[in-house]
């Protein structure tokens, strides 16, 4: 069984900076993509941004230029440094990683952390 802990949420002032890990139990092999998704109060949950097994990234307009996401293949970890944070990036964080397909294509969540960000 693979878990998927994150952390770094908090709560933080508009304009300041977080920055998330995610990182599993133990190491994976055959990662496809992995990513952060959000999800606001009362929201469905989006994705925020994710990278692919060859680097290629992929931010949602409202974090474009502002987050970036980053990963760490021998520890199976991914990052996700939030900066100019705004209230509205209030959510609960959750991270994914999606394996290849040729491995078994499962899918895999953390529990979330929460961001708080004060105007």
């Amino acid at each position: 069984q693979v878990q998927l802990v994150e952390s770094g949420g908090g709560l933080v002032q508009a304009g300041g900076s977080l920055n998330l890990s995610c990182a599993a139990s133990r190491r994976l092999f055959n990662v496809n993509t992995m990513g952060w998704y959000r999800q606001a109060p009362g929201k469905q949950r989006e994705l925020v941004a994710a990278i692919t097994s060859g680097g290629t990234t992929n931010y949602a307009d409202s974090v474009k230029g502002r987050f970036t996401i980053s990963r760490d293949n021998a520890k199976t970890t991914v990052y996700l440094q939030m900066n100019s944070l705004k209230p509205e990036d209030t959510a609960v964080y959750y991270c994914n990683v999606e394996m290849e397909r040729y491995a078994g294509g499962m899918d895999y969540w953390g529990k979330g952390t929460l961001v708080t960000v004060s105007s």
